[in-house]
């Protein structure tokens, strides 16, 4: 997807409130001087935002940014993960690049921040955030989302419901020729996120993953790099299971459609965050940090929630948070610690290795 979002709403703010030209006051609890930051960015007068999340999906977050600052014109653009950091470094290396960058590859955005590409800032928020979700004051966590197993809840027997990890392999082996063409993932020849997905897998169980994705070669399992072209599928009852979904997505199809059902795997559901930093190639530095400051405060958090993107705040985990969500507290959360261990599969001879071992493991039937 590749879309663009301008939001230009100063004059349907300025009827609203009659209040366009008074200056924003400072959070509570923010330090005075972030006065100064606010008048920068006013002075800055846009921002420009890259990100993975679906522009409808935080078209109200924008607005309330907006409204805080009705002196800034906010243009965002959506785009998978590969194509973000591909156009990123490209427009970084020509000198003009967008001012924050909010993605759900996790991996890809540590190599940018590694690689130099972000600008150190002290959020005062971050202090609310747990230590895994934030690193040198350049790369924050904004959310923490479950990886799922999805699954059309009209298609699949209850008793064939996988509950964790060895379940799923289990239940594909046992089963090959019933979900042949029934089963679906991410590619992660394609997709940045669900590269990272499964190598985190492998990390953590070796043995079990290997055997899932043998078993999914066996039942020759479809794999896409669309969130959405997934579920879309499995509701149709094209597929019935899927594998490692973004759990955001998936809880919120199912707030309109609940056939579509998911899982948090009881012996360990991964947790996932967006990161985001303000570009060292910012041309509006303020105006991304006052946007950063409010995607991690306790209004943005919120508002992320409302569209199932779970809070990552310590504050807020109880009713906006992961632990909220049905069966939280059953399960072994694990989160993906945002920091210099996501490199590990980047280098790309580590890399190629293990997409080789993929496609061995896919083919081995």
């Amino acid at each position: 997807m590749n879309k663009r979002l301008v939001l230009s709403l100063a004059l349907s703010i300025l009827a609203l409130t009659g209040e366009a030209q008074a200056q924003t006051p400072v959070p509570p609890g923010y330090p005075a001087a972030y006065a100064e930051l606010i008048e920068a960015a006013n002075k800055e007068g846009a921002l420009s935002i890259y990100s993975t999340a679906d522009a409808a999906e935080v078209s109200e977050l924008l607005t309330q940014f907006r409204a805080l600052y009705p002196k800034l014109k906010v243009e965002y653009a959506d785009q998978n993960s590969t194509e973000l950091y591909s156009r990123y470094v490209a427009e970084a290396a020509a000198g003009a690049t967008a001012d924050l960058i909010w993605s759900s590859a996790m991996d890809l955005q540590i190599k940018l921040v590694n690689d130099g590409y972000a600008m150190t800032y002290a959020s005062p928020e971050k202090s609310a955030l747990p230590d895994w979700a934030k690193w040198k004051d350049q790369a924050y966590g904004t959310t923490a989302e479950p990886i799922v197993f999805a699954y059309n809840k009209r298609l699949v027997p209850e008793a064939d419901v996988p509950r964790s990890h060895a379940d799923f392999a289990k239940l594909l082996a046992a089963q090959p020729d019933a979900l042949k063409g029934k089963v679906t993932s991410y590619d992660p020849e394609r997709s940045g996120v669900g590269f990272l997905y499964v190598t985190q897998d492998v990390q953590i169980s070796p043995s079990t993953t290997w055997d899932t994705v043998k078993a999914m070669g066996k039942a020759s399992a479809k794999f896409y790099t669309s969130t959405g072209a997934m579920i879309e599928r499995v509701v149709s009852g094209e597929h019935t299971l899927a594998y490692n979904m973004i759990g955001s997505y998936v809880l919120q199809r199912n707030r309109k459609d609940p056939n579509l059902s998911f899982v948090l795997p009881k012996d360990y559901t991964q947790v996932m965050s967006r990161i985001a930093f303000v570009s060292a190639k910012a041309k509006n530095p303020a105006s991304a940090k006052l946007f950063l400051d409010f995607i991690l405060s306790k209004a943005g958090q919120v508002e992320l929630a409302r569209h199932a993107m779970t809070s990552v705040r310590d504050d807020l985990q109880e009713t906006h948070g992961i632990k909220s969500l049905p069966g939280a507290t059953e399960v072994t959360l694990k989160p993906i610690r945002v920091g210099p261990e996501l490199l590990t599969y980047l280098d790309q001879i580590t890399r190629l290795r293990f997409l080789k071992q993929w496609q061995r493991a896919l083919a081995a039937n």
